[in-house]
Formats: structure tokens, C-alpha cells, sequence
């Protein structure tokens, strides 16, 4: 549907150069969104997104995912502002054996870890979610690194720009600084909505949408943006744990992400955008399912095949409990979460060794690190840098 009232443009004038700022109007979208033409994606979303809840409330411990699920997300979101990590080298990174001055790429990333977990625990102590909140994530985001010098924590007093070296070519112009403020206001107040007419994974779509066109503030629009929608939907209820991140099929179709942004600050056409996020939700959903189901085959097998190894089996199997919650650990950190004495952690360790569960990674004869590759190499999948 194409909607003329989309919103204002504003001459304002930013390094020597004067450009057409854009002021988006406030949220719901006016005439309201076309519901029937959704109404296919939206329920196909809600039962993969149902499915993946449902799952998550049955595993016997949601945390062996949820911790290397919101490091992949921390280096997807990352990867399409452009830096270079791995979830492999973020897991080092988190070793406190491991010495070293880290990249400001680890570091960037390290900090969205840190900035999103800060989110879901304010959301869970009862915290609404709110521009206080986005503005604490924010600064927990550029705490440190890489853009600590663009204002954390606070909205932008000066003009920014999307694409081109300089406003005159620059993509898109977001609100000049004097609006941002009566931007988010109209965005918090629609996240605190309660319109029966719109379901709460559709209004997670759309703030996602319009706090992208805002831009509020000098870096790190992309990565709160995608964090608010994870944080929407634990908050609204329809995620009990927050196992759904769109950052992969947001890398994997940016293009048409993109356009999209663009065709709805032209047209107004939410339903286009809103067909392409529903299914992104549905992709990512059953994804998610898929990959949980396949390291908990993973991780009977592995546990099966440590039981058949008779005396050693006990510290073995302490051993891949704890490499189920750290794919990426030391023998000391081992030693020290599982209670279990450092001869006994290495004897286990060279169990999982023998079997091609887990292998050494450092080379090194002391603060020896290993990894469990059969788990690494899943987790891996599709955050391969761009």
C-alpha cells in the first residue's frame, strides 16, 4: 500500500553543506496497515516463532544455547557494521588465561555481548523497555573501543548521514539533532502501546524500522536497532528466552533490507517491509529450532561414546558437560565451574582428545585452551566475515 503522509524533509546544514533531512511522521502508520495481506506470514511467524519458545522451555538448560546463541549475534550484528570477528575469536577473547591487548573489532563486539545482556536483564528485573533503556544499552555498546568518543548513552546533538563521504552524497539524511528527541518520544510511546490492532511481532517489525530512519544517535544505530528487536519481543512475552536474532538474514539478504528501509521512507509501504521481516522471523525461528536439535544429537552421541570409555568416563563426562556450556575454555576454567581437580579435568580432557571430541588450540605448554570443534563448527555457520 503507498501512504503519502510518510513524514517531512527538513533543509538543515551540516559541514558547510546543506541537505534535505528527513522527519518521519509519528507511529501507527496512517491508513493503518493492511492486516489481511499479512495475515499468511504473520501466523507461519508466530507458529515457528511458538515452536522455538515451546523448545527452549523444555531443554534442560536453556543457558548451554542462550550463551553461544547471543555471541553469534554479537558478531553477525557486528559483521554488518563492518568488522571482521569470529565467534571463535570472541570465545578466546572471554578466556581470562588468554593475555593480550584485544583488536577494537573483538572489543566491538565484546561490548554488544555486554550491551545486550544488560537489556534482557533489565527487561527480566521488570524494567520497561524504554529511550532510558536504549540509551543504557547504547552506552554499555560504546562503553569502550571503537566509537567510545560518539557520545555513549546519549542522543546525537549534531547531523548525521547514511552512505556517501559527505552529506551532499550521502544515501539518506536521518532527523536533524533539534527533532531526534520528539522522534523517540513518539517511538516510546508506541512501544508502550497497547493497540489491539496491531499484534506485538508486527510492532517489533515496524519500531525496528522507524528507530533505523531516526538514527538517533552517532554510531551504533544498526546494532541497537537490531537488539530492540529480541528486546521487544522477551518484553511483549512472546519469547520467554531470547533465542531469536535476525542479524544472519539481515546479512544474508542486506540488499533488499536496504531497499526496503528506502521504499518505506518513499512510499510508505510497511507491508512490503513487514512481508520480508515476517518471513525473516520464520526463517530464523525454525533455524534456530533445527540447530538446537542437532547439537543435542551432537551432544548424546559425544556423551554416549565418553560412557563406553569404562573407569575415565566419570571426569570425561564432567568435562564435556563443561564444553557444552564453553566451547572455547581452559583446563583451569574447567577445573574451577566443575569442581573437579586439575589432574582430573586433564585426564578427562585426554579422553575427549583420544575420541575427536575436543583438541588443543594454543600449542602452547602452559594455559592450554581447547575447543569442541563439532559444536564450534555449528555455530559458525553463516557468521563467516563478510
Amino acid at each position: 500500500m503507498k501512504r503519502t503522509n510518510v513524514g517531512q524533509y527538513e533543509i538543515t546544514s551540516t559541514v558547510g553543506e546543506d541537505v534535505r533531512a528527513f522527519i518521519p511522521r509519528p507511529l501507527p502508520p496512517e491508513p493503518a496497515i493492511d492486516l489481511a495481506s499479512l495475515q499468511s506470514s504473520l501466523s507461519k511467524a508466530l507458529v515457528s516463532l511458538g515452536r522455538l519458545d515451546g523448545l527452549a522451555r523444555i531443554l534442560p538448560n536453556t543457558f548451554l544455547f542462550l550463551y553461544s546463541y547471543v555471541r553469534k549475534e554479537a558478531v553477525l550484528s557486528s559483521q554488518i557494521e563492518g568488522t571482521q570477528s569470529s565467534v571463535s575469536e570472541l570465545l578466546l577473547f572471554e578466556i581470562e588465561e588468554m593475555p593480550g591487548v584485544p583488536t577494537d573489532d573483538i572489543l566491538e563486539v565484546s561490548n554488544y555481548v555486554r550491551a545486550l545482556e544488560h537489556g534482557l536483564q533489565r527487561i527480566s528485573d521488570g524494567f520497561p523497555l524504554s529511550n532510558r533503556l536504549i540509551r543504557e544499552i547504547h552506552a554499555e555498546l560504546l562503553d569502550s573501543g571503537r566509537g567510545s568518543d560518539k557520545l555513549p548513552g546519549e542522543f546525537r546533538r549534531s547531523q548525521n548521514w547514511i552512505g556517501g563521504t559527505r552529506p551532499g552524497t550521502a544515501h539518506f539524511v536521518p532527523p536533524p539533532p533539534h527533532a531526534v528527541a520528539d522522534c523517540m518520544y513518539d517511538l516510546e510511546k508506541f512501544l508502550h502501546g497497547q493497540d489491539p490492532g496491531i499484534d506485538p511481532l508486527l510492532r517489533a517489525g515496524i519500531a525496528h524500522l522507524q528507530f533505523e530512519t531516526i538514527h538517533p544517535f552517532l554510531d551504533g544505530n544498526g546494532r541497537v536497532g537490531r537488539l530492540l528487536i529480541t528486546l521487544l519481543l522477551c518484553h511483549d512475552g512472546l519469547l520467554r528466552s531470547p533465542m531469536l536474532y535476525l542479524s544472519l538474514y539481515f546479512k544474508q539478504n542486506r540488499e533488499r533490507y536496504y531497499d526496503l528501509l528506502d521504499i518505506v521512507r518513499r512510499t510508505g509501504n510497511w507491508e512490503e517491509w513487514l512481508e520480508f521481516y515476517l518471513e525473516g522471523v520464520a526463517q530464523t525461528a525454525e533455524g534456530a529450532v533445527q540447530t538446537v536439535e542437532r547439537l543435542l544429537s551432537l551432544f548424546a552421541e559425544h556423551a554416549s561414546s565418553i560412557q563406553s570409555q569404562g573407569r575415565s568416563a566419570s571426569s570425561a563426562l564432567r568435562v564435556h558437560q563443561a564444553l557444552q556450556e564453553r566451547p572455547i575454555t581452559s583446563l583451569k576454567s574447567i577445573s574451577k565451574h566443575q569442581e573437579l581437580s586439575l589432574p582430573a579435568t586433564t585426564s578427562g580432557m585426554r579422553v575427549l582428545e583420544n575420541l575427536g571430541i575436543a583438541r588443543e588450540l594454543t600449542g602452547l605448554r602452559r594455559n592450554r585452551v581447547y575447543g569442541y570443534d563439532a559444536y564450534i563448527q555449528i555455530l559458525n555457520e553463516g557468521a563467516e566475515p563478510l
